[in-house]
């Protein structure tokens, strides 16, 4: 049988093969894009996984205003502009409880707002002077706040509240005796004292939980807020006695304290608004630290190890506490 060709004119046949070649080259081309797309998200990918998103880096400068409640609707608007987290730094900023922030109330606030009161540490991140103590607290009066040390490394800072103008909290170097989870003060039976942990034994001073009005405003004692105060409670060494309980072989973690609070003048946190370098450490308290450590340094050669193996070979878990 004679077979016949589709194509009956040589311009039919010469169209068709135009065809097919341009149909073929723009196969390729398309496959080689599709290719290359996929090379692209495939890098895209491998990079968020090989290079995992680092946590945002606070800015090197952080600057400060004054926010002024005046109104019961400006009240409101503080409350809802902010979240939960950012009101509680700006309410340790103040030196005060969050539900203390009240109509009327002038509140420093930073115009970069974190999550975390950590960035905002008027205590230097590294401190060398301290870098041969395990653990050391630092407890400003003239900025009202308080640092933890680890070996020289701040872990933890957060806002206190001293003993106010008449009784004030005594400066110097002391170092943690007992705690009590829950403490009756001696000055009023009704003041119950949450997570106390004592730093001067016969004055009965020492740090736990109490609200924050900001300013100083204890019986000498230094105020926390509850997280603050059962977190020094935890951390923090006791000291060591002999099975008598009545020598101290070997002291608690040191209690640096320091500064003056200025009565006189606008609240130091309020000034950071003309003067964002304003809390930090001066000359003169860097001075002071440096003396506290010397004695520090003094204190520790005086140590009987002999003594205080001995005792330490008895049960660790046992807590001498006084009240």
């Amino acid at each position: 049988m004679k077979m016949t060709s589709p194509f009956k004119t040589p311009i039919l046949l010469a169209v068709f093969i135009l065809s097919v070649i341009v149909s073929t080259i723009s196969c390729k081309d398309k496959e080689s894009k599709n290719s290359e797309n996929s090379y692209e998200k495939t890098n895209q990918k491998d990079s968020i996984v090989e290079v995992p998103e680092e946590k945002a880096a606070p800015p090197l400068v952080i600057n400060y205003k004054i926010d002024s409640l005046k109104t019961s609707v400006e009240l409101d608007s503080f409350k809802n502009r902010y979240s939960e987290a950012q009101q509680k730094v700006i309410s340790a900023l103040n030196r005060i409880e969050p539900r203390r922030v009240r109509i009327s109330e002038n509140l420093v606030v930073p115009d970069t707002l974190f999550d975390d009161l950590y960035n905002y540490s008027p205590f230097p991140k590294n401190m060398e002077l301290l870098r041969d103590i395990p653990k050391t607290i630092l407890i400003s009066q003239r900025i009202q706040g308080f640092a933890l040390y680890e070996n020289g490394n701040l872990i933890k800072w957060g806002p206190v509240s001293s003993g106010k103008k008449s009784t004030p909290t005594p400066n110097g170097l002391h170092y943690g005796n007992y705690k009590a989870k829950k403490k009756i003060s001696t000055v009023d039976e009704a003041w119950i004292l949450p997570y106390y942990f004592n730093f001067m034994n016969f004055e009965g001073v020492g740090v736990h939980q109490y609200a924050l009005p900001g300013y100083p405003a204890s019986h000498a004692c230094v105020r926390l807020y509850m997280e603050d105060a059962q977190y020094i409670y935890d951390w923090a060494k006791q000291w060591k006695l002999n099975s008598s309980g009545r020598k101290v072989l070997r002291k608690g973690t040191p209690f640096m304290v320091f500064g003056k609070y200025d009565y006189e003048n606008e609240s130091p946190w309020l000034q950071l608004a003309t003067d964002r370098l304003n809390n930090n450490l001066i000359d003169e308290e860097m001075n002071t630290l440096k003396n506290y450590v010397a004695n520090y340094n003094e204190y520790i050669k005086t140590i009987d190890s002999n003594d205080l193996e001995r005792e330490l070979s008895l049960d660790e878990g046992t807590i001498v506490t006084y009240n």
